[in-house]
């Protein structure tokens, strides 16, 4: 059996630390806990963290403004919890660099699914089969060009045309795999997020609007000016570019 994935919850509340820690180690995770910011930064350096359970509110450091130092530091996936159920709180949280969120007070069955499915995203089981639905399920390994751009699909890794490495969240990533293996073709919100978020995400279409803003922001040098990731007005999005797969 492989080593155990290693989950950071940071919460506030020592009883929702304690309730997700029995929880979550009884379903076979290792589980440190962080009531704030210190803590939670002294246990990135300290251990290798799988995934983070973020608390969006909380006294001093909150939830979003640590969200971004994670993400400005590595790509461990985050899923933030909120007790906020509007919209505008979910999207600013995925905007954030957060790969998926949940609201309290939630089902532990719930936690669980939902880490996992985020871990099946940013943790692939080598040899494992790409995810159904995959716009290029056979192009695994391969590389995709795009105005000197390249996107390894193997390496999960996007460099510039001077060779420089442009971090990608999970999310970030299969949205560009899912625009770049669909190059000049229109493609509409509900598809996107079927591929990219699965079909829980249906009801907040613009979760993908951000994701876009975000990828945008990586790709294009001028992200108020899209070239690449075009808006069609009233259909989706269109990926404006030529792409060969090396």
């Amino acid at each position: 059996m492989g080593e155990r994935r290693h989950i950071l919850v940071v919460d506030d509340e020592r009883r929702i630390r304690t309730i997700l820690n029995r929880y979550l180690s009884k379903e076979g995770f290792r589980v440190s806990e962080a009531a704030g910011g210190t803590a939670m930064r002294s246990a990135l350096e300290r251990d290798s963290i799988d995934l983070v359970l973020l608390d969006l509110v909380m006294p001093g450091e909150d939830g979003l403004s640590l969200a971004r130092q994670i993400r400005q530091r590595s790509e461990v996936p985050v899923i933030m919890l909120t007790g906020k159920g509007e919209l505008i709180d979910r999207v600013v949280g995925l905007e954030a660099g957060a790969d998926d969120y949940i609201a309290k007070p939630f089902h532990l069955r719930e936690v669980l699914a939902r880490i996992r499915t985020v871990m099946r995203r940013t943790h692939p089981q080598p040899g494992s089969a790409p995810p159904q639905g995959s716009p290029s399920g056979a192009n695994t390994g391969e590389t995709l060009v795009f105005q000197d751009w390249r996107f390894d699909l193997l390496k999960r890794e996007l460099r510039r045309p001077d060779g420089d490495l442009v971090p990608l969240t999970a999310g970030e990533f299969d949205l560009l795999h899912v625009l770049a293996s669909n190059p000049n073709r229109v493609l509409n919100r509900d598809y996107l997020m079927n591929l990219v978020k699965g079909r829980e995400w249906a009801a907040f279409d613009r979760a993908i609007d951000t994701q876009v803003a975000r990828l945008r922001r990586k790709v294009e040098p001028d992200p108020q000016n899209p070239q690449l990731i075009k808006t069609v007005r009233g259909a989706g999005y269109i990926f404006a570019a030529s792409v060969k797969t090396q």
